[in-house]
């Protein structure tokens, strides 16, 4: 068996308590008291994620902009120094190679954070297609620790530990900072919904970052928070996660994402041809959002029913412990949108009651 790797943070994370689980090739910690508790303590005051096993790769020279628009569907033309873009990347066919966050840090540099089980992959599909291009691709995942503070709190918590005032960086932008005397990026993004900060630091300091976030922010009401209550989490803002909403078999089109796909940008992109065909005929399938009514989580993988025949399947299930029932997303048949939707539990129907995300009101994030 493959040996699962670990983040820097593996000890300190030990002395918290967590519980592992592999995932995507890393052990990492799925709760330390409780998933519920966790979840809670997001919405009403502050969680600390480790996300160290995220990747980085830097995209550095005079083609990067317009090398990006090509790689991605959204528009990376239009970032201004300081920003932060979210997109698909995708594939000739439409299917989604990863999404991603990608910041502009000057005027031919940029830092593109991927999704920890499709690094290998990303990389090496963003070095193929950078080939004479005057560019150059730099997987830097192994330089960076990487933290999430996320909560009504994060704020107070983080100004704690530096002279900015973290509350004048806007939503989906990004400044250099000292943070407990280490010089990080601190980015006003997360997979929350809530207020919140994602923290770039040398690898070497990510243990003595989260310590200190942890001591002055416990006091406030900061819980450290694992995989289980950041799925729960992101789910009830209704974001996506790559492998359930997206996969290389779902596109953009399909899982509702259309606005991070820039038909209109100057630049050809990979995948447009598909998309747009995609856009224009309208899509086969489509992802909607559900609740339940009740406690019993609906899993990934349920068949979705319609007039007793198969329409589609459950791509993500939880329990959301704000509303107190089971929320999910699907992938049914447009044909079937408008129908009456259910699954079946040991044998008896339960309905899939469609909602637009997110599933509850959430701290508004601009400023």
């Amino acid at each position: 068996m493959t040996e699962l790797k670990r983040t820097p943070l593996y000890d300190f994370h030990v002395s918290h308590g967590a519980r592992f689980v592999d995932f995507s090739g890393w052990e990492m910690p799925v709760q330390y008291k409780s998933i519920l508790e966790e979840h809670k303590s997001v919405r009403s005051f502050a969680g600390l994620f480790d996300v160290s096993h995220m990747g980085e790769v830097m995209i550095k020279g005079p083609d990067a902009c317009s090398f990006l628009d090509y790689l991605v569907t959204n528009d990376v033309a239009s970032l201004t120094i300081g920003r932060v873009l979210y997109t698909p990347m995708c594939y000739p066919e439409g299917g989604v190679v990863d999404d991603l966050l990608i910041s502009r840090l000057d005027e031919e540099s940029y830092l593109l954070c991927l999704n920890a089980g499709n690094i290998e992959k990303d990389v090496a599909w963003v070095q193929k297609q950078a080939e004479h291009k005057n560019c150059e691709v730099e997987d830097v995942s192994s330089m960076y620790g990487l933290l999430a503070l996320q909560g009504p709190a994060s704020i107070e918590i983080l100004n704690q530990l530096t002279s900015l005032d973290v509350a004048t960086i806007a939503y989906y932008h990004f400044t250099y900072a000292i943070v407990a005397g280490v010089e990080c990026l601190v980015s006003r993004t997360g997979y929350t919904g809530e207020i919140g900060f994602e923290i770039f630091c040398p690898v070497g300091e990510i243990e003595m970052m989260a310590e200190q976030l942890f001591l002055v922010g416990e006091p406030r009401g900061l819980a450290m928070v694992g995989l289980g209550a950041r799925d729960s989490l992101r789910l009830e803002a209704g974001f996506s996660l790559y492998g359930h909403e997206i996969s290389e078999t779902i596109s953009p089109i399909e899982a509702g994402l259309e606005w991070t796909v820039k038909f209109a940008k100057e630049s050809d992109f990979i995948g447009r041809e598909a998309l747009r065909s995609q856009k224009e005929k309208g899509p086969v399938r489509k992802l909607l959002f559900f609740k339940t009514g009740d406690r019993r989580i609906i899993r990934a993988g349920s068949e979705v029913l319609a007039d007793g025949e198969r329409v589609g399947q459950v791509v993500s299930g939880t329990l959301s412990p704000i509303l107190n029932e089971a929320i999910g997303s699907m992938l049914v048949e447009a044909s079937a949108v408008e129908k009456e939707l259910y699954t079946a539990i040991r044998g008896q129907a339960k309905n899939l009651r469609l909602t637009k995300p997110p599933f509850i009101s959430l701290t508004p994030n601009l400023i």
